[in-house]
């Protein structure tokens, strides 16, 4: 049989046990009969005042949000159109009957940074009524074009019709720019 002790509690020590029971019942039934000390806190807000939970190791705001990062940018190889027309202009399609000539401004200007590219040009001078087709005239030749430069010069072409010249029409078109890089 288990045995206990009893100890006993002195009657002053019961009565000060009593009064803050009554105390604090009276408080929190009465709805607080002292009133609430005005305390302000001072220093950092809690962790939980923060957003951060401790059970969850992921803080709530990113505590890099002012920081930025802006990686070197990559160094991308030129891409290469062998077709180099979107390269080429034309302007002033034109026929002096006088000499019996067609001419045709032809600017190049290369796209690249970093590359020298010769140009294999070939211009036609077509019929174009009716388009059937035909050239009245061709024009070839190869112009080599600097990083960033532009290069214009007037493609040439002689017909020998005597002076029988008459009536007709013709456009201009640039038929092939072929372009390889040097």
């Amino acid at each position: 049989m288990k045995q206990g002790t009893r100890t006993q509690i002195g009657r002053g020590t019961r009565a000060a046990v009593a009064a803050a029971l009554t105390l604090t019942t009276l408080a929190t039934v009465g709805g607080c009969a002292f009133g609430a000390p005005n305390v302000k806190l001072t220093g950092s807000p809690s962790p939980t005042e923060i957003g951060y939970n401790p059970n969850d190791p992921t803080p709530s705001s990113d505590p890099t949000s002012g920081d930025t990062y802006s990686p070197e940018p990559e160094e991308t190889e030129e891409t290469f159109d062998p077709d180099g027309r979107n390269d080429v202009t034309g302007k002033d399609c034109d026929f002096s009957r006088s000499l019996g000539q067609f001419t045709y401004t032809v600017s190049i200007t290369n796209p690249s940074s970093e590359s020298t590219f010769s140009y294999d040009m070939v211009i036609n001078w077509m019929k174009a009524k009716p388009a059937d087709g035909k050239a009245w005239g061709v024009h070839q030749r190869s112009i080599t074009v600097g990083p960033g430069d532009t290069e214009t010069y007037t493609a040439k072409y002689s017909v020998n019709w005597g002076n029988n010249y008459g009536q007709f029409w013709y456009n201009c078109q640039i038929t092939r720019a072929e372009k390889t890089k040097l």
